[in-house]
């Protein structure tokens, strides 16, 4: 965020994301941006205070009707006045309405921290979170609010891109699914997807993906990271990408068919304490049954058995000449093995209550193997 907010203040100014934001009142109220308005004198206006005598009961009653929520009813108030309902994102919907009307915003990022927060401290509740993030931010994509067509010729086009990276979070979760599974999928069966090393293309497949990581680690440096901060980021990454991104695509294609209705999921950000010591010691907290660690098992053992597989035919089989023509795909299938060794050691390992349940166990690896040999058979 923080590489990626400043690229965005040359284009505009950043999303709205909700914490630790301020807003003028005139953004807020819905209106458009003249640099007249603002630049003129301010003229102070005399007021007459009339003085009532009113009542504490009286007055009371007065301020309920203030506080309630039926008090912005039928007026503009979550349409064109304040946040906009309706949306799981609503403060990136806002955002992009008000900077459509003129407005640009600042990312400013002092030294010192102007506001301090919670973070989700478990998994699953990291997972929920984005599962909400992308499903919303793809609703705005589908939606008449869709930067595309609604930022056209109203904001930069730089910002258009801008938002469409985060309103495509969920529809991003099919090619990283199809590259953590088919390519391993194919150790088994001896098809090559990549060049060979011998191959002169191999160079542009090798040299991208140095250079993508290359910059990614560096970015996350320069941000203040650590290496090890910059692993753990890729393993959400993969995590998010192919469980809450999934999710969160399925349910925006079939809350924009009518299926089923938008719900809002809050994060819990409290933990208990035997949680919060096993958050301390950097210890990822599995326990419990959730669909998406189903996923997230699922994809971990397909890799494992592949892996297991190709290393049999290159090593016992004396198959060396598989590592020439399959070399990036087996890299890659490592990489995904690695990558979970937290996750293998929940699943087989691990004696506390933040272990994967058994039962996510069980599915997972049935499911693994029967993909598995089913592919081995069939192709």
């Amino acid at each position: 965020m923080k590489v990626d907010f400043h690229g965005l203040d040359g284009c505009g100014g950043p999303l709205y994301i909700g914490t630790g934001c301020f807003h003028r009142r005139d953004t807020l109220c819905g209106k458009m941006f003249s640099k007249y308005e603002l630049t003129r004198k301010w003229k102070t206006e005399e007021i007459e205070l009339e003085k009532t005598n009113e009542s504490v009961e009286e007055l009371e009653e007065t301020l309920k009707s203030l506080a309630s929520c039926s008090y912005e009813k039928n007026t503009q108030w979550g349409n064109e006045v304040g946040l906009k309902y309706g949306c799981p994102v609503e403060d990136v919907i806002t955002g992009l309405s008000i900077q459509c009307k003129g407005w640009k915003s600042v990312y400013y990022n002092p030294e010192r921290a102007g506001f301090l927060g919670l973070a989700p401290t478990t998994l699953e509740q990291t997972l929920v979170q984005h599962k909400r993030w992308s499903e919303g931010d793809f609703l705005i994509f589908l939606s008449k609010y869709s930067p595309v067509l609604y930022g056209l010729g109203r904001i930069d086009p730089l910002l258009q891109m801008g938002y469409c990276i985060y309103c495509l979070w969920a529809p991003s979760c099919f090619p990283t699914i199809y590259y953590s599974i088919i390519p391993s999928l194919h150790l088994l069966t001896g098809v090559s997807l990549f060049p060979q090393i011998s191959s002169t293309w191999f160079v542009p497949f090798a040299l991208i993906i140095v250079v993508k990581y290359t910059q990614s680690l560096a970015d996350f440096l320069m941000a203040g990271g650590t290496v090890l901060g910059w692993w753990n980021d890729q393993r959400i990454c993969l995590y998010k990408r192919t469980s809450s991104y999934l999710l969160g695509f399925i349910d925006a294609i079939l809350n924009s068919m009518g299926f089923t209705n938008i719900s809002f999921i809050i994060s819990i950000k409290v933990a208990d304490r035997d949680v919060s010591d096993r958050y301390n010691k950097e210890m990822i907290e599995f326990g419990t049954p959730s669909p998406m660690f189903t996923i997230l098992s699922f994809i971990a053992m397909i890799n494992l058995f592949c892996f297991v597989g190709v290393l049999k035919k290159v090593f016992l089989d004396g198959g060396v000449e598989v590592w020439e023509d399959m070399a990036l795909q087996i890299v890659l299938c490592a990489a995904v093995v690695v990558i979970n060794l937290p996750l293998y050691i929940a699943l087989f390992a691990r004696k506390d209550k933040g272990k994967m349940p058994s039962s996510v166990t069980l599915k997972s690896v049935s499911l693994a193997l029967f993909a598995c040999t089913c592919f081995a058979f069939l192709y």
